[in-house]
């Protein structure tokens, strides 16, 4: 008797032993889980596009802003389509300009390298880095040296830009970006610019499949944005085609942001020359997103801050991951879209 006793102990105790290994592994096997969905959500995102970022680099450098020229002989542009966010403004002479940002990429040639304006100070205000151009006129570098940026001229930069002797003057500056960001100021990383939409969430808006904008300048700078559904994206053209940069890719982002703006503090009878886009205060503003206009109005109560896209009933709009450009017509320029 004394001996069955012992063995249906022995028995329960390694019933009791299995149980709880068995529970213990189903525990292991949860904080395994929590664990690894705690790490999914942690992967790092691009400041400037909301992109899953794993590598983590973009938060490990700053913004570089690099003016470059848009005009039909400075075609091809290279670079642009590594930008995260691409800003166009008017010049003098209703000529147009971009300010390209660079963060979560680095490529080895950007440009044409082209001169500062007196909107670009207030561009770059937010996000500091490096500011890029070829030189400028007086009003002009002493408008940039106000912001809080590292300034990178032909002559400051030294190797890190370069001229293409295939290519006539002033069209035939470049920059290396990718050894740019050794000379990096702050803050790093950039804040954002925009809000980001979550995967799946509603977009809002009406049905658009493309808009002009009516920049003037002679030839027109206008630039029309078309929907493509397969590459959810918006297809850039400009002077009546396509714009195909020097890789053989077509500009096309997955937001395009108009802000309405007055240019002033230039001179008329001179092409209003020097002249500054009003990029604080509020404004009207369209968004295209997802194939899908959005109205609102953009509110920057001052150039430290960047502005905020809001809509009818004064909510942020929220963007699609990914490359934005923002557009900076006058705010008599005429801006259509098709449905």
């Amino acid at each position: 008797m004394k001996f069955r006793i012992t063995t249906a102990v022995v028995l329960a105790l390694t019933a009791a032993v299995a149980l709880a290994a068995c529970g213990g592994g189903h525990k292991s096997a949860g904080k395994a889980k929590a664990k690894a969905q705690q790490v999914k959500k942690s992967v790092p995102v691009a400041p400037l596009t909301g992109l899953p970022d794993p590598s983590g680099g973009s938060r490990k450098r700053c913004a570089i802003t690099v003016k470059i020229d848009n005009t039909e002989a400075g075609h091809p542009k290279y670079g642009v389509e590594q930008a995260d966010v691409v800003y166009e403004e008017v010049v003098e002479g209703g000529y147009t300009r971009l300010a390209a940002i660079f963060n979560s990429k680095s490529p080895d040639r950007v440009g044409p390298v082209r001169s500062v304006r007196k909107t670009d100070q207030s561009l770059v205000w937010p996000i500091g880095g490096i500011f890029a151009y070829s030189g400028g006129a007086p009003y002009a570098i002493a408008s940039i040296n106000t912001a809080p940026v590292v300034r990178l001229d032909e002559t400051r930069a030294g190797p890190l830009m370069f001229r293409d002797d295939s290519r006539e003057p002033p069209l035939n500056l470049y920059a290396h970006v990718n050894f740019m960001y050794s000379k990096c100021g702050t803050p790093v990383p950039p804040p954002p610019l925009f809000t980001y939409r979550a995967s799946g969430a509603p977009v809002g808006g009406v049905p658009a499949s493309s808009v002009h904008v009516g920049f003037l300048g002679s030839p027109s700078f206008a630039v029309t944005w078309t929907w493509d559904a397969p590459s959810r994206t918006w297809k850039r053209e400009i002077f009546g085609s396509p714009e195909i940069t020097a890789s053989g890719v077509q500009l096309a982002p997955r937001n395009v942001v108009v802000m309405f703006v007055s240019y002033v503090g230039g001179d008329p009878d001179a092409g209003n020359e020097g002249a500054e886009a009003v990029v604080t205060g509020r404004g009207p503003a369209l968004v295209f997103t997802a194939g899908r206009e959005i109205k609102g109005t953009w509110s920057r109560p001052d150039k430290s801050q960047p502005a905020q896209l809001l809509n009818a009933a004064g909510g942020v709009i929220p963007l699609t991951p990914g490359q934005t450009w923002v557009e900076l017509p006058d705010i008599s320029y005429s801006v259509t879209k098709t449905p």
